[in-house]
């Protein structure tokens, strides 16, 4: 059979320890062998990123830029262990924060939802994907321990020289203080992403903050939501028949637990990374759950939500038998394939996406696992796979 031929390259993002193994494995059974494979590689694994002096990062994130779509293997980010391991320069930063930085991007992650991996929650039908804000916030902010009374003041310097401040507290003994921030160019960028995704996907929009309490914060979250909305997609959502929709923050929760899914759940960036865990645990698990960066002008990267699995990279260097899962690296590149086909209008590579999917699915349903998933499954008498034989029995069903 002739292979699918690939019109414009895939930026291909390598990583580091036993995803980087199963990327190889995944490239040789089930894409190789049905794609004359057009990527654009970059090598993210940490040793050549220590190398670069984590050039090839930035250059990777820009090449996005240039083609559009990118799949990116899970990498490593460095703590002190991981510097005397490698033996690094510096504790280089997460790619993931600089690619999404570089190319301004929201993170959509939604479970693979599969027969015989049941939710926690009953009436969880359909996958609940999580959009999470991620620049500012707590993560940039700036704390101060108080060590006794006196007073804590926000005050900003405007360019010519004028002040104006606010009280934060008044302290009479020790306590703790934290400033933190945003900027309304990254709201605006987050509230487009989550407008473009939904309209890509077909999927109604929720998006809650506690805008009650915080009444000039979150306040200007909702209020550049609605204004966007109003002037750039109420038109589109209806015609694609679908809604946005805002709440509070505890009344989001509250209606998720008692949804079936199937919608674009929109968080700032604190609840976005406490509920995407909640949704993957409650699915199944982070092995179970796609990511996908996107990014307002329309750039696309694919991965997985976990990590490098380094615990079974170890196991796998001294030569022990591994069961990995790679259902969501492999989802990282069906992903990938299908919009690059999207883009360029090649039905085949998008048919070969479902296909891919389908086989995976189809692989788990019928009892082959690996040992992750077979722990969690309603099936009776799974098989438990190893990592190369779950790829291969998948590659046999593509087949």
């Amino acid at each position: 059979m002739a292979k699918i031929k690939m019109a414009t390259p895939i930026v291909e993002m390598d990583g580091d320890e036993m995803t980087r193994i199963l990327w190889q494995m995944i490239k040789e059974n089930l894409l190789e062998p049905f794609i004359e494979l057009n990527t654009e590689y970059y090598d993210l694994g940490l040793e050549h990123r220590n190398e670069t002096d984590d050039q090839v990062t930035v250059d990777s994130a820009n090449a996005t830029k240039k083609y559009k779509v990118a799949v990116k293997c899970a990498t490593i980010t460095p703590n002190a262990a991981r510097m005397e391991e490698y033996d690094l320069k510096e504790m280089w930063k997460s790619p993931n924060g600089t690619i999404r930085a570089i190319l301004d991007g929201t993170v959509f992650r939604a479970p693979i939802v599969v027969k015989g991996i049941e939710p926690c929650v009953k009436n969880w039908k359909k996958p609940i994907t999580i959009a999470r804000h991620a620049y500012g916030d707590v993560y940039k902010g700036t704390e101060m321990k108080i060590p006794g009374e006196g007073k804590v003041e926000l005050v900003y310097t405007a360019k010519d020289g004028s002040k104006s401040r606010e009280l934060v507290h008044d302290f009479t003994g020790a306590g703790i203080v934290q400033g933190m921030h945003n900027v309304n160019e990254s709201i605006e960028s987050f509230a487009r992403s989550c407008f473009n995704y939904a309209l890509d996907i077909g999927q109604d929009l929720w998006f809650a903050t506690k805008d009650t309490i915080s009444k000039k914060y979150d306040h200007t979250f909702k209020d550049i939501f609605q204004e966007i909305f109003e002037e750039e997609y109420e038109n589109k959502f209806k015609e694609a028949g679908i809604t946005y929709f805002y709440t509070l923050i505890d009344d989001a929760v509250a209606r998720v637990m008692k949804s079936e899914g199937g919608y674009i759940w929109a968080c700032k960036n604190y609840d976005g990374d406490v509920m995407s865990d909640m949704i993957s645990s409650a699915f199944g698990s982070l092995a179970m759950m796609t990511s996908v960066l996107v990014s307002p002008e329309g750039y696309y990267e694919y991965e997985a939500a976990h990590g490098t699995v380094q615990r079974h990279y170890y196991k796998h260097l001294k030569g022990e038998e591994t069961s990995t899962n790679s259902v969501a690296t492999i989802f990282a590149w069906s992903g990938a394939l299908r919009k690059r086909g999207e883009l360029d209008g090649s039905r085949e590579l998008m048919e070969f996406a479902d296909r891919l999917e389908k086989a995976t699915i189809d692989t788990i349903e019928e009892g082959k696992m690996t040992k992750d998933l077979a722990l969690i499954t309603t099936v009776e008498k799974p098989v438990v796979l190893n990592s190369e034989e779950f790829i291969k029995a998948i590659a046999e069903k593509l087949a």
